[in-house]
C-alpha cells in the first residue's frame, strides 16, 4: 500500500455518495477524478502513460466530476457515470480515487484532460464508488450505445 505523504494526509475521506455529489455542487470550478496511488505519488515527476502507444503524457489523467452545462439532468447521475466508467482503475494495486482542481494542460489519446498543476481535494471511500455504481445502474441503461 502506498505511504500516506504531505498532501495525502491533509485529504479528508469522503465516505457517502450524496456527501461527494453536495461538494461536487459546492465547489465554483470544475472538480477532476483521479485513480492513483494519491497526490504524493503523483508530484514525484513521473508523468501519466498511455498505456497502449507506450507514451509519455504530459500531464495527470483525469476525468471531469463537475456536470458539463448542457447536461440537464441530475448532478448526481453524471457523478455516478464518471466514477463508474473507471473503477475497475482503482481495482488493482492499491489505486484509490481521489478529488483534484488543477490546470488543463492538453487532452490523451482518450480525450481525458490531462492536469499539471494541481490541488487534492479529497479521497473518496470504496463505499463511495459501491453507492455510484448503484445509482448507476438505478438511473441508466447501462451498456446501451449512443447514436
Amino acid at each position: 500500500m502506498a505511504r500516506t505523504g504531505r498532501l495525502a494526509s491533509s485529504m479528508v475521506t469522503i465516505t457517502d455518495f450524496n456527501r461527494l455529489v453536495q461538494a461536487v455542487d459546492e465547489h465554483p470550478g470544475t472538480v477532476y477524478l483521479r485513480y492513483s496511488h494519491g497526490p504524493d505519488a503523483d508530484t514525484d515527476g513521473t508523468p501519466s502513460r498511455d498505456y497502449e502507444s507506450g507514451v509519455l503524457l504530459p500531464g495527470l489523467s483525469v476525468t471531469i466530476v463537475t456536470p458539463e452545462p448542457w447536461w440537464d439532468r441530475r448532478t448526481g447521475d453524471w457523478i455516478a457515470r464518471r466514477v463508474c466508467k473507471y473503477a475497475e482503475l482503482g481495482a488493482n494495486d492499491d489505486r484509490r480515487p481521489w478529488l483534484l482542481v488543477g490546470d488543463v494542460v492538453g487532452r490523451g489519446p482518450d480525450h481525458e484532460p490531462l492536469i499539471g498543476e494541481f490541488r487534492p481535494l479529497a479521497w473518496l471511500d470504496r463505499a463511495v464508488v459501491d453507492q455510484a455504481r448503484d445509482h448507476y445502474h438505478e438511473r441508466f441503461d447501462v451498456g446501451r450505445s449512443s447514436r
